[in-house]
């Protein structure tokens, strides 16, 4: 994605200069004044201001702090005349200028100094989105996760980011895991390279091979080119591998040996390449279980579990039920231009009582949907479409589950009632995969 450029000056050609030179690496934009300048407040952020010290109607060196308060991560290069002094240079490095350039500038110097300013401005959001994410995982400002469970687990990700090893999560649909290999790509060296994200239960078996791996220019019907995998787009950064027990059991053999020899072989090819990716993979499956279903090898699972990472559901850890509904609530609310602050104490009391089958995934669509749909200041119980729950088990169904499971059972019922039967909807709805909604049912007894 280009980069976005404001140049503000009041000279024409020059801006015409600069845009030119610009255009064709970095989205352009342009303002003459201070007063223009103050109307792009209301504009999304430009990664990068370029900004001329004299303005007709305003002081360069006054705007840079308003420039800071409105747009906090936009680096901002001051053009200087000839005339501009050090001093002048200096106080404007001192109010936030990333850097100053003279004119006459060097078209080169500039592109480089503009990108570097790009790249830190993106360092800069990497790291608030971080700082945010670990004070409130951890337990500081207004904690998401309060739970003793939750805790360890940051503690935990925390200290195993920072080396290479494979990590497996395990933990129902919905928990967090693809928020978990985010936080622990984010904590590690390779933070800098891409993490690229794989659901190898959506990857069609006869592709999963080729998109992994990569293939040769007619490999098979539709290979028209050398194409790379996305093993080999994840060089120096993080693979994830989401639900790697639905990965076939042929391409798990196939896996396992890139892993072990650090290599990859394109499908079709007869070369092998080194590859330097991180692998973090996860499930939603109890690996043990998926190994004696014949769903995971086992020597895979040894290879890929050097740690691993279990998320509770959010059943299990009821303290994170109202802190992760207020960051929903605030987020959602700023998303639709609403002013909801407080669930009132009886929607509180519903979503704290619930057992949430789909976990964080399914709260977070419920407070979604009560912030588009709520009328009043506040989120009220009949905001919510989540409702009290009896345990009716159905007719000739072994009565003998626990209260919990009865639970679950009969939020799915009544989630299939609200969608008219529709098993897809109702996945949806609860935040859970169709296949794991499809067990369920079978586990259950349920009549659909």
């Amino acid at each position: 994605m280009k980069g976005k450029i404001l140049i503000v000056d009041d000279m024409a050609d020059l801006r015409v200069l600069l845009k030119a030179v610009l255009e064709d690496d970095y989205t352009v934009a342009e303002a003459d004044s201070g007063a223009a300048l103050q109307q792009c407040f209301a504009q999304e952020a430009p990664d990068v201001v370029l900004l001329d010290l004299k303005l007709p109607d305003a002081n360069g060196l006054d705007l840079l702090p308003l420039i800071k308060k409105n747009w906090p991560d936009t680096e901002v290069v001051v053009l200087t005349g000839e005339s501009a002094t050090i001093e002048a240079a200096v106080e404007a490095t001192k109010r936030g200028a990333y850097h100053f350039i003279n004119k006459p500038f060097d078209a080169q110097v500039l592109r480089v100094t503009i990108d570097r300013a790009i790249e830190s401005k993106q360092q800069k959001e990497e790291n608030n989105s971080l700082r945010r994410a670990i004070s409130t995982m951890s337990g500081s400002s207004t904690p998401v996760f309060k739970s003793p469970q939750m805790q360890t687990v940051v503690r935990t990700v925390e200290r195993i980011a920072p080396s290479d090893v494979t990590v497996l999560i395990t933990g129902e649909s919905g928990t967090g895991k693809e928020v978990i290999a985010d936080l622990i790509h984010a904590l590690s060296p390779r933070s800098k390279n891409k993490i690229i994200k794989v659901n190898c239960a959506a990857l069609p078996r006869e592709l999963i091979e080729s998109e992994l791996f990569g293939s040769v220019k007619g490999a098979f019907t539709g290979a028209n080119a050398d194409r790379h995998g996305l093993i080999r787009q994840a060089e120096g950064g993080t693979l994830f591998l989401d639900e790697i027990s639905e990965m076939p059991i042929d391409t798990q053999s196939k896996l396992l040996r890139v892993l072990q020899d650090q290599k990859v072989r394109p499908v079709g090819g007869k070369a092998d390449y080194q590859t330097n990716c991180r692998i973090i993979a996860a499930t939603n499956r109890n690996p043990e279980d998926a190994i004696k279903d014949g769903k995971l090898r086992e020597d895979l699972f040894y290879r890929i579990s050097a740690i691993s990472v279990h998320l509770p559901p959010l059943r299990e850890r009821r303290e994170d039920i109202m802190p992760l509904a207020n960051a929903f609530l605030k987020r959602f609310s700023a998303q639709a231009n609403r002013t909801l602050r407080h669930f009132t104490p009886a929607a509180a009391e519903r979503l704290a009582s619930r057992d949430w089958p789909g976990n964080i995934r399914q709260l977070q669509n419920e407070i979604q949907r009560a912030v588009l749909l709520c009328e009043g200041p506040d989120v009220d119980a009949g905001d919510l479409s989540v409702t009290e729950i009896r345990i009716v088990p159905s007719e000739g169904h072994d009565t003998s589950f626990t209260l919990l499971k009865g639970v679950e059972r009969n939020a799915i019922i009544q989630m299939l009632r609200e969608t008219g039967g529709n098993k897809l909807e109702t996945a949806k709805k609860l935040g859970i995969g169709r296949q794991t909604l499809y067990n369920k049912i079978k586990a259950y007894g349920i009549d659909v």
